[in-house]
């Protein structure tokens, strides 16, 4: 998958979807404010390669490890979106290192208290089948999943170390 696959629109998205999907702020807020019963499940965090839409932006090399961070953000213990987080290695070292000991919060409470850190443009895409997140989401939620789901991210900056959020939008979003 190329990176140029990912739009700076979602024209195409469903109408229902496409506050959500365009929303700057805190998705926690806005997911803490739609749903009696926010949680976050921690997938797993740890050292990996990038996926290949995500290697470019960082100008990595094929071999070159990031951290990445794979969670549900729950609605009522249901899963209404998975995020997907990435950055490097030497960065976690420095500036986010707050991210490695989040545990179960979310990630959105730290990105959006810190008045220092600066959001890229978003951008937008469908994922099918082909895309590794999605066979992420099948494998994590175990639920049938729409032949198609809608994602969008953007770069967080702190200190001019970048951080990549990708938040995927399930069935279950209140």
């Amino acid at each position: 998958m190329q990176p140029a696959s990912w739009q700076l629109h979602c024209l195409s998205a469903p109408a229902s979807l496409r506050d959500w999907l365009t929303d700057q702020g805190s998705l926690t807020r806005r997911l803490t404010g739609r749903c009696s019963q926010f949680s976050v499940r921690v997938l797993q965090q740890g050292k990996s390669l990038a996926l290949p839409d995500e290697a470019g932006l960082f100008r990595l090399s094929p071999t070159e490890l990031v951290v990445e961070r794979d969670v549900l953000l729950l609605c009522r213990g249901r899963p209404a979106v998975y995020a997907h987080t990435i950055f490097t290695r030497e960065s976690l070292r420095r500036v986010w290192q707050p991210v490695g000991r989040l545990g179960n919060r979310s990630l959105g409470t730290l990105l959006f208290s810190n008045p220092r850190i600066r959001r890229g443009k978003l951008q937008y895409r469908k994922l099918d089948s082909r895309h590794p997140l999605y066979r992420r989401i099948m494998q994590h939620t175990g639920a049938p999943l729409p032949a198609s789901l809608w994602a969008r991210r953007s770069l967080f900056l702190l200190d001019n170390q970048p951080m990549l959020v990708t938040e995927v939008f399930l069935p279950d979003l209140p």
